[in-house]
């Protein structure tokens, strides 16, 4: 949800309820203050540049777009009344603590708290699942990331590929990233997931496809509302196709599998007779075909066959059986 309730606890609200209605596993919000995330200074070091918020002072940003904590414990009652689990990112020890009071499944870290490796083991000693977001992490900082965690004896984690920016371009998605992350962490046991900020169905559907086992993605009523994150959130229609389009990629990708369909099989070729074959004729190609369907010799015993003899009459359009052949 992040900023795109855009201070109205009722569109909240609503946001969990269509949440739900797309089919999404949970929802997540952030807690935090303006002030446990930066400093109220005026700084030019303090304004962002470059970015969708352009021109704004970090703490006024961040004071517009938090979800008020006297919100957040009706959020969850809420939430729960109507079967999606809701859970939070929390940005400091306060925040932990007032979440675990709220009894969330589970914890995001994100990408520019990743290597805070004091906020990571706090947050891991709630024994709840870890999900860190990596955007801005190196490798051995994502490494140090599932370490803090583990001190902890915390050993649920999952590692989200992300491009921080907003809207990311596909083009910086660099998705082959996935299963690379998964040779890295897996035998760790770390699972891997996206978080996308693109406006594109096809970035989670394919991640999905390399090994996904999460996918966060930004979600509004519509986006003409408004809201810090609401350029570059799915609306409900278009989360909804992602959750159809997910799910059916989940079910296509299957398990490894050689087993044949013997009942398609049916139409493969086989070895035939394609004229009449008297007794003790030489097989021959004027004689023999490998055609459809399969009910004769497998076709790989054509070359062995041509220039032996037929060991009884066979009629056009027989299927070839062993015992047809003079050994």
């Amino acid at each position: 949800m992040s900023a795109n309730h855009c201070g109205d606890l009722n569109l909240a609200k609503e946001i969990i309820s269509a949440a739900k209605s797309t089919g999404a596993d949970a929802v997540k919000i952030q807690t935090y203050t303006a002030d446990t995330l930066t400093l109220d200074c005026r700084s030019e070091i303090f304004k962002i540049k470059g970015t969708l918020w352009d021109g704004k002072y970090l703490y006024d940003l961040y004071k517009e777009a938090c979800t008020p904590w006297e919100w957040q414990r009706e959020l969850k009652e809420y939430a729960d009344s109507i079967g999606i689990p809701l859970f939070s990112t929390p940005f400091d020890a306060s925040a932990a603590d007032f979440l675990e009071e709220l009894n969330v499944p589970m914890y995001k870290i994100a990408s520019f708290e990743a290597f805070d490796y004091n906020l990571i083991r706090y947050v891991a000693s709630k024994q709840k699942p870890m999900i860190i977001s990596t955007g801005v992490s190196t490798i051995e900082e994502m490494q140090g990331a599932i370490d803090a965690c583990k001190s902890e004896g915390n050993n649920d984690i999952t590692l989200l590929k992300c491009t921080s920016a907003y809207p990311s371009k596909l083009s910086d998605m660099n998705l082959s990233t996935i299963p690379d992350m998964i040779r890295r962490f897996g035998p760790q046991g770390v699972k891997i997931g996206l978080s996308d900020h693109s406006m594109s169905l096809a970035v989670p559907i394919t991640a999905v496809a390399m090994g996904a086992r999460v996918i966060e993605k930004h979600f509004t009523l519509d986006r003409s509302l408004g809201g810090a994150d609401s350029g570059f959130s799915l609306n409900v229609s278009e989360f909804s196709e992602m959750v159809k389009c997910v799910r059916e990629a989940e079910e296509a990708i299957g398990v490894p599998n050689y087993s044949v369909d013997m009942k398609n099989r049916k139409f493969a070729r086989s070895l035939f007779a394609s004229k009449d074959i008297k007794k003790g004729e030489v097989f021959s190609p004027e004689n023999v075909r490998s055609i459809r369907p399969s009910d004769g010799l497998h076709p790989k015993y054509y070359d062995s066959i041509i220039g032996k003899a037929a060991s009884c009459d066979i009629k056009f359009g027989s299927p070839l059986r062993t015992e047809y052949i003079e050994i």
